[in-house]
């Protein structure tokens, strides 16, 4: 038999047709098109619920229009591809909506003058001002708290790693755990029972960072813990072959394996604390004036500042300007540590 014979002479008939790379961006455009004129027609305001709606369509019109074109099985990979976009989007655009709020009311008295001057003697309802004294007294409380909590927390996650076996370490994580799930309100009541009530210490900075060493601590041990597991044990054991003490190789040989990972965890950890409002409600009490000592009398904080303008100004007004602008610095802050947390990972990855 000649290879002519064996040789097809008209097109594969195997390959099902496919729809062309815009087609994704065509079923979106006539989603949101389809979506807002079913809003209009019912007469729905909210733009949450002509969204969903137009969510909705576009799942349902890749499903269909390909399973037509496509078949079945393929119709079944851009449902779940449409479901991810869906659901990608349900959780972006929250986020996107509140930083572009943030954004367009904080930039009204955003400048210069703000962030170096204080409240002073300005009213309430008097425009001017600043957040000075809030910037000041959070980075200090967040120092504070930053001081105690890593080297505690970093030396625990050693234990647990490289000496913790039988009941001790087992109540040492049970409890990290505990201690990972309290709530901030439950951290500020606490110091100021103790610290406050019992002790007979008045209000400050430092029983601020005292509640968010407790909230920071247990962040610390954890993604510690989670980076020194990562190091080969090959590393350990030859180093300890060599006759390294074990002190020596979890100083020389792990942490500096380690180092970016723990970094980045204890970065995350200070952006987490930097925006608690309640254990500084309870026990810095906010102050309009500049108290760089945060061992003595009360002291402001962004959080604070931001709760107190907002309260004071009746949703409108200076005051309420400010607490935006307060707000945006403070994401501004919490970004900038993030970033700095990346930058970090990818500067010590190792290669």
């Amino acid at each position: 038999m000649s290879n002519e014979t064996l040789t097809p002479k008209g097109p594969s008939t195997l390959r099902a047709a496919s729809l062309p790379k815009w087609f994704p961006w065509a079923v979106a455009a006539g989603s949101v098109a389809l979506g807002l004129g079913i809003s209009t027609a019912i007469g729905l305001e909210s733009s949450v619920q002509w969204a969903l709606i137009a969510g909705i369509l576009f799942v349902l019109g890749s499903y269909v229009i390909a399973a037509r074109v496509e078949g079945t099985r393929q119709a079944k990979d851009r449902l779940a591809t449409s479901l991810v976009w869906v659901a990608f989007l349900l959780a972006v655009l929250p986020l996107a909506s509140l930083i572009w709020e943030t954004i367009s009311r904080g930039v009204k008295v955003l400048d210069v003058y703000f962030l170096t001057h204080s409240m002073g003697v300005v009213a309430t309802s008097q425009p001017g001002g600043g957040i000075y004294h809030a910037i000041l007294g959070t980075l200090e409380q967040v120092a504070i708290a930053a001081v105690i909590s890593v080297p505690i927390g970093v030396l625990t996650a050693i234990y647990l790693v490289e000496y913790g076996r039988g009941r001790l370490a087992k109540a040492v994580t049970f409890f990290v755990d505990v201690m990972t799930g309290i709530p901030s309100i439950v951290a500020g009541l606490f110091i100021l029972s103790t610290w406050i009530l019992i002790l007979g210490m008045g209000p400050s900075g430092f029983a601020g960072a005292m509640a968010l060493t407790i909230l920071m601590l247990p962040v610390v041990v954890r993604s510690t813990e989670e980076m020194l597991k990562l190091v080969p044990n090959e590393l350990r054991e030859a180093s300890l072959a060599l006759g390294v003490p074990k002190w020596r190789t979890i100083l020389k040989i792990v942490l500096p394996t380690a180092i970016g990972g723990i970094t980045t965890g204890v970065m995350l950890a200070v952006a987490r604390i930097a925006g608690e409002t309640a254990p500084v409600l309870l026990l810095v009490w906010g102050s309009n004036y500049i108290n760089a000592n945060p061992f003595s009398d009360p002291q402001a904080s962004l959080p604070m500042y931001i709760y107190l303008q907002f309260q004071q100004s009746g949703g409108s007004g200076a005051a309420y300007d400010r607490a935006w602008a307060a707000s945006l610095t403070l994401i501004a802050f919490i970004m900038i540590l993030n970033l700095a947390a990346r930058g970090i990972a990818r500067w010590k990855a190792p290669r």
